[in-house]
């Protein structure tokens, strides 16, 4: 089973509450690659949520290449992808520069997902 937890008081709309808990939870093993996640409307009643709302955080997932949905059988956590040594080294360098900006984390974050919306 998949503990989350809805703050319906934060400012994080609810699908990226679950969509956010979910990739962290992936990345970090505590949800292996091929476990099968609740179906949508199993994980909306167990959270209080609208049916759409959960779709809209799977499909996100999906799209992010963190779940894969595979019909009827369900929707499973996909092994994660490997970043080759360019792609990690662009990335230090972009921690490093807005360190040296004096830019918090949760800043970055906020301009990672500003231009990846973009």
């Amino acid at each position: 089973m998949i503990a989350l937890e809805i703050d319906p008081d934060a400012t994080e709309p609810p699908f990226e509450q679950v969509r956010r808990q979910v990739a962290a939870a992936a990345a970090d093993g505590s949800l292996p690659p091929g476990h099968r996640l609740p179906t949508v409307r199993a994980l909306a009643a167990d959270l209080g949520l609208a049916v759409n709302t959960v779709a809209r955080a799977y499909r996100e997932l999906e799209a992010d290449g963190v779940v894969e949905t595979q019909g009827r059988r369900g929707t499973f956590v996909t092994a994660p992808v490997a970043l080759d040594g360019a792609t990690r080294a662009a990335v230090e360098q972009v921690v490093a520069d807005a360190r040296r900006a004096g830019l918090s984390r949760d800043q970055v974050v906020r301009l990672v997902e500003e231009v990846w919306g973009a």
